[in-house]
């Protein structure tokens, strides 16, 4: 195994753009079609007892679960925000070995409860392990801001600086200044990296706003892509991102 596929999702909780209709077929069979190594998912339900009662097809488990097992991949699970009838929260799924670590909480509002999830994975032949963070921010830069110093703080205190290490998930980067506040880290946005801009990814049906990324350190990027039109313009409001990275 030389090279690991990434693909980063908010898949809205499974639902349609306007939570009228349950996505979680389509969106599991489309991300089937992508094969992901590694797995970033954001506003996933571990539990909705509303949703599961009101429709059928709504599962009854947790949703990164539920993927798990249609994908055969590994879950782990971050709850972010609770409720009276459930909770959601990030979720990483691999095709290798996974090792949970932690559920950093990056709360800076009582409106939105938001974390990052960390695992790592062990990829087939590598003979290291690899260090994958998988965060949710505000909507407000101002909150975006504190939230990536937090971020800063956690790979500078946490994280070898000699480790292969994926951050992805939803940054809500519309104003595109997450490189520059994450600076100083070693970090390569993917996309910046191959070529030269974010590309657009929210609302999916037409997407303007660049808000999803994925950087790494200590691993090259080989490729990249924004996976657009159908399925998945008529899936999740986001677009998912993946990158094919291997070790340096």
């Amino acid at each position: 195994m030389n090279t690991l596929k990434i693909v980063s999702y908010n898949i809205h909780k499974g639902m349609s753009p306007l939570n009228r209709l349950v996505k979680l077929d389509g969106m599991a069979n489309a991300l089937a079609t992508l094969a992901p190594d590694v797995l970033c998912l954001q506003e996933v339900q571990g539990q909705n007892l509303k949703r599961a009662m009101a429709f059928n097809e709504y599962p009854t488990q947790s949703q990164h679960a539920w993927f798990g097992e249609y994908l055969q991949l590994g879950d782990s699970y971050g709850k972010n925000a609770e409720y009276e009838h459930g909770h959601h929260g990030n979720a990483v799924l691999s095709r290798f070995a996974l090792d949970p670590k932690h559920n950093v909480n990056i709360t800076v509002s009582r409106l939105e409860k938001r974390g990052v999830l960390h695992c790592e994975i062990l990829p087939h032949g590598w003979g290291v392990p690899v260090v994958v963070l998988c965060a949710h921010l505000n909507l407000l830069e101002k909150d975006r801001a504190k939230q990536y110093q937090a971020i800063r703080k956690y790979i500078a205190c946490e994280i070898d600086e000699r480790a292969p290490l994926i951050l992805a998930g939803d940054f809500n980067d519309w104003a595109k200044k997450s490189t520059d506040c994450l600076a100083g880290l070693g970090l390569v946005e993917v996309f910046e990296c191959v070529q030269g801009a974010h590309p657009a990814t929210f609302p999916a049906k037409l997407p303007l706003l660049s808000l999803d990324r994925i950087y790494v350190r200590n691993l090259a990027v080989h490729d990249v892509a924004v996976h657009s039109g159908a399925p998945w313009s008529d899936l999740s409001d986001h677009l998912p991102i993946s990158a094919v990275v291997g070790l340096v």
